[in-house]
């Protein structure tokens, strides 16, 4: 790594604080306009399928940014761009595994949320004295 002088250091600092100022600025107003108050509400839009396909693309545009502000500061503040490939793959590795951790629970935990009906519905079957279940009571509660 070259060394800097101070004041081309600090030039580095600031240019990377107004990046990520402008990136922050931007990510807010896709969010307001996501949200409807930019004049356009999307979820008044047309719908492809049961897909808002103006939401998915606001969700997609945070994603993004989100993640080129993460890559800007891991590269840039943290230094990791002048770093040996090996040394950023141990980092970036266990990061990329922890992101799959993420997806996985979201997914097992939709799951469970919805199996969790069939399960209260099980368990909530009561014999009458006859042993056939009371359907109709059931029915009522739900």
């Amino acid at each position: 790594m070259a060394h800097e002088s101070y004041e081309d250091s600090k030039k580095l600092v600031f240019k990377g604080m107004w990046v990520l100022a402008a990136v922050t600025v931007v990510e807010v107003i896709i969010s307001l306009f996501g949200k409807g108050y930019l004049g356009i509400n999307p979820k008044h839009m047309g719908n492809v399928g049961g897909v808002n396909i103006l939401l998915v693309l606001v969700a997609l545009g945070l994603i993004v940014f989100s993640l080129y502000k993460a890559y800007y500061i891991v590269y840039k503040f943290m230094h990791m761009g002048h770093e040996a490939k090996g040394l950023r793959m141990t980092v970036l590795l266990p990061m990329l595994l922890l992101v799959w951790a993420i997806i996985a629970f979201f997914y097992e935990g939709s799951a469970w949320k919805n199996n969790r009906e069939k399960v209260n519905l099980k368990n909530a079957i009561e014999l009458n004295d006859l042993g056939k279940p009371i359907v109709e009571e059931i029915k009522e509660m739900n």
